[in-house]
Formats: structure tokens, C-alpha cells, sequence
């Protein structure tokens, strides 16, 4: 017999042990019947789970609920490995991390977003006990993650699996950006991982709430549906006159669109170095130094803060490739090059971006939270060796500063 996970698509709880699944290779098939307050109330459920609670994971030997438990059976299903750790004090660890997990995090994360849906009884001293809770929590994992990549050893555990899971809960119904800035090495460690293809062939696409949920009433039913009224024919009503109608709001500009015009083109600029495929010094490069505008534009460096997280190779590409999907909203106006350097951990991360503008814009310091994991200094262009920085960086000198490359990441 197969495994059966009796749960629905998108529950939290039962993406533990699909991810685990993911790493290890286990097959979980899922009915796509199940309905939520039908299906967990049959009989036929009540004998695995007689709390009616999913998840329920169905194997050959007999069925298990919990979902910890779950995961931690599928961890394990095809042999030890390293989601369990490498030796008994990391599997120590391990089971450290996932208890901290569910009762600092997920149980108050739970506590702050339940009682919002009306599904428990609401009151103002205990949401702000949970969310006081949540934040000693979440403190005491960011001090953890300002040294470490995962939470335990070198790579992805099952600690990692459950905390992410966890987290996604809080990050999706009531931890905003607002919330969640307090805790940066937090953030950075929960947009890593759920952007892994293990985690994301789960998950999908997490976006972060943009606003905490309104409170509903414990038990507020739902308010039937007006049946529409019938109505005779109105009358033809005649057409309002066109300056009755009211006009459309013009789109709000960006602060950059308002700049005086600058001699510097950033598309032409961009085809020039997607273009360029010989004598890149000479042709792109020169180019560049012939275009560059320092009134209507401004270069910057950047060095990652935590290189010494740095350790695997795979996840500090998806690191830099995540802040670059992020740094979407800006493509019209910049450029950046981003250089992974070092044949082996911790790897360095170094970027050069130019922006329209003087200041980095301050859109982008807002709405991308990855931009204050990086040292930030405005190139002086009058210093030469800060031009030949910039010219080696946009054309992946190799090796550079003394350095081999991992990889260098474009964003044009």
C-alpha cells in the first residue's frame, strides 16, 4: 500500500512531510476528494485520528497523526540521512529545534491568527500576550540565524523543514514586513529556504501579508444572501452629460520619472553590454565611462554583511537570486552586477548596482528587505581605483581581488 496523506492542498501542517518527501525521495499520494469537516468526520477517518484533526498520514503498518510525527516518519523512510543530522548531538539538536519551533513560533503565531478568524474567543490581553511571546521567539531564532545558515549544521534538516513550514503560517496571515523587519536574519533564512525547488515544489509562490487580518466574531455566522427583489422596467433614465462623469485619478509617478532628463539612456546603455560579445573592454566598457552621467545617476558597491553563512555553494547562489527577484521593481531604473566569489565556503558576495538618481532610491530601500543585509558605499569617481573596481566588476573579471568566481549574476 502506497502512503495516503488525508489532509487538503495548501494545509500547512502536511506540507512537513511533503517536503521531507522531497528530500528523500518518498512518494505520498494525496485523495483529492477530501473535504474539510466531511471527510475527517466519517468513521472511516475517526478510526486513524479520533480527535478528527488532520493531517493523517495512512501507511502499510497503520496510520499516524500528528504532523511532526508524520514528518519525522518520512524523514526517515528510505534510511538514515542528513535530515536528521550527522550524529547523535545534531539529532539532538534537530528534535531541539522543532520543539522550540512548535511552541515559541507556530503556537503563538496560532494564538495571534486564530482568534482573528473567529475560531476561538477574542480579547486584546491575549493577543498582545501572543504576539509579546512571538517576538521573544522570533529574537531568539534571528540570534541564532546571525551565524548560521540553517539551524542545524551545514544543510537542510528536518529543524529546517518544520521552522519554515512553521513560519510560512505567520508570514502569509500576520507577520508584515513591518512585523518581520525587526528580524532580519529571520527573513533572510525564511526567503531562502521557501524559495529552494524542494521547498517551492510544495509550496508555490509565498508572498508575505500585506496587512494583519480584521477580527471576526467567535462563532459570527455567515450573513445570508438578499435575494435580488423583483422590480417592474425602470424607465429610461437619461445619459448623464459627459462632465458629470468622473474623471480617472492619474497614476501617482515615480520620483525618478521627475528628474530633469539625463544624457545617460539606461536601455541603451543595457544593449550595449548585452551586445557586446568581443573586446568587452574596449567596446562596453569604454562605453559605459562614455555615458556614465554623475548628475543623473549614481554607482554604488555592495558587500553582503554575513559572508561567513556562506558555507554551501547552492545556497548562496539562491540567496543572490532571490535578492535580484526582489530588486524587480526597480529594473527600470538600474543595473547591477552581482559576484559570487571564492572556489569554496564562506563565499563572498559582491555587487555594483547603478541607480537613477544621486541616493539609492528610496523605493527600494522600503520594499526590498535584502537590501540592509549588504554595506552599501557610493563609488567616488574621481578615485581611480574605484573605476577600475567598477570596470572589472561589470565585465566578471576573473579572478577578481585575488579571487576565483562562483558565479556572476546580471540584473539589466
Amino acid at each position: 500500500m502506497a502512503l495516503v496523506m488525508h489532509s487538503y492542498k495548501g494545509n500547512k501542517n502536511s506540507d512537513k512531510a511533503f517536503i521531507a518527501a522531497e528530500f528523500t525521495g518518498v512518494k505520498i499520494d494525496m485523495p483529492s476528494d477530501f473535504e474539510m469537516g466531511v471527510t475527517n468526520k466519517t468513521p472511516e477517518f475517526l478510526k486513524m485520528n479520533p480527535l478528527g484533526k488532520i493531517p493523517v498520514l495512512e501507511t502499510p503498518e497503520g496510520p499516524i497523526f500528528e504532523s511532526n510525527a508524520i514528518a519525522r516518519y518520512v524523514s526517515r523512510l528510505n534510511g538514515e540521512n542528513s535530515l536528521n543530522g550527522s550524529s547523535l548531538i545534531e539529532y539532538a539538536h534537530v528534535e531541539q529545534w522543532i520543539d522550540f519551533s512548535s511552541l515559541e513560533i507556530y503556537g503563538n503565531i496560532f494564538n495571534w491568527f486564530v482568534p482573528r478568524m473567529g475560531f476561538m474567543p477574542y480579547s486584546v490581553p491575549g493577543e498582545e500576550a501572543a504576539i509579546s511571546a512571538l517576538k521573544r521567539g522570533l529574537d531568539a531564532l534571528n540570534t541564532h540565524l546571525a551565524s548560521n545558515t540553517y539551524l542545524v549544521g551545514h544543510s537542510v534538516t528536518l529543524a529546517d523543514i518544520i521552522t519554515v513550514c512553521n513560519l510560512n503560517l505567520g508570514f502569509s496571515t500576520v507577520m508584515t514586513k513591518s512585523f518581520t523587519s525587526a528580524f532580519p536574519h529571520v527573513e533572510r533564512y525564511f526567503w531562502t529556504l521557501i524559495n529552494q525547488p524542494n521547498f517551492k515544489k510544495v509550496v508555490g509562490d509565498v508572498k508575505q501579508t500585506e496587512a494583519v487580518p480584521p477580527i471576526k466574531k467567535a462563532g459570527q455566522p455567515a450573513k445570508p444572501k438578499e435575494q435580488p427583489k423583483k422590480k417592474e422596467a425602470p424607465a429610461a433614465e437619461a445619459p448623464k452629460p459627459v462632465e458629470e462623469e468622473e474623471a480617472p485619478k492619474p497614476k501617482a509617478k515615480n520620483p525618478l520619472d521627475l528628474l530633469p532628463p539625463s544624457p545617460m539612456v539606461l536601455d541603451e546603455w543595457k544593449r550595449l553590454y548585452s551586445n557586446t560579445k568581443s573586446n568587452f573592454r574596449e567596446v562596453a566598457i569604454k562605453g559605459f565611462w562614455d555615458m556614465y552621467d554623475p548628475e543623473g545617476y549614481s554607482l554604488w558597491f555592495c558587500d553582503y554583511k554575513y559572508n561567513d553563512e556562506n558555507m554551501v555553494s547552492f545556497v548562496t547562489l539562491n540567496k543572490v537570486g532571490g535578492f535580484l527577484q526582489r530588486m524587480d521593481l526597480a529594473r527600470k531604473y538600474a543595473f547591477g552586477k552581482m559576484l559570487i566569489c571564492g572556489s569554496e565556503g564562506p563565499f563572498k558576495v559582491k555587487g555594483l548596482w547603478l541607480f537613477r538618481g544621486t541616493e539609492i532610491p528610496k523605493f527600494v530601500m522600503d520594499e526590498v528587505y535584502d537590501m540592509e543585509l549588504y554595506e552599501w558605499t557610493k563609488v567616488d569617481i574621481s578615485d581611480e581605483a574605484q573605476k577600475e573596481r567598477v570596470s572589472q566588476m561589470i565585465e566578471d573579471a576573473e579572478p577578481f581581488e585575488g579571487e576565483a568566481l562562483l558565479d556572476a549574476k546580471c540584473f539589466k
